[in-house]
């Protein structure tokens, strides 16, 4: 995605009724800012919050979970989100949606495994547009490790996968999905 493409993304996004609570770990952090720094956050994020450390991540998803980077632990914290944006927002706010994301990515370290990310999103029956089961859709983010892009790169990509996932729940259809190498793969798990 284009820095373009993504203000337009994020603007169609804050045009949208709904509105969101948002966890990322490990990586994906990006979203973030790209969601604030465009006008009219305020009518889309209720809040955003990054539990980096395990006692944060545990805190929010009520208990450690097995594994940080996996599908449940990205379900857990979406639905953890959720709960907390039907706190936040007023009654009669429209669609709610907890957006979460788990990853492992770049490091200065040798780490074992694949460079990748668990996205969800987990919708009132309001926000739901994305035929997921039980008010949760779900995205595994897989990361060539060979290329070396590097930590920043990595999260760009991260962040981008969870902005068009966030679109898509919302039926706004992103124009471009993140910009992936042939050897990356993003796939609704």
């Amino acid at each position: 995605m284009t820095p373009a493409q993504r203000r337009a993304l994020v603007e169609a996004l804050h045009d949208h009724p709904a509105r969101l609570v948002l966890a990322v770990t490990g990586g994906g952090v990006a979203i973030v800012t790209d969601l604030l720094l465009v006008p009219g956050a305020s009518r889309t994020v209720l809040e955003a919050t990054v539990p980096y450390s395990t006692p944060a991540l545990a805190q929010l998803v009520g208990g450690a979970p097995t594994q940080a980077v996996s599908a449940a632990t990205a379900a857990a914290m979406a639905q953890a989100c959720l709960r907390r944006a039907s706190v936040l927002a007023a009654a009669d706010a429209g669609p709610l949606l907890g957006v979460g994301c788990t990853a492992a990515l770049a490091t200065d370290r040798q780490r074992r495994g694949v460079n990748h990310a668990h996205l969800a999103i987990a919708a009132s029956e309001r926000a739901d547009r994305a035929g997921s089961d039980a008010g949760i859709a779900s995205w595994h983010l897989e990361l060539d490790k060979t290329l070396e892009r590097g930590r920043d790169a990595e999260d760009r990509l991260t962040a981008d996968a969870v902005l068009a996932a966030i679109a898509a729940v919302c039926g706004l259809e992103p124009p471009l999905a993140p910009a992936l190498a042939p050897s990356d793969r993003l796939a609704r798990s």
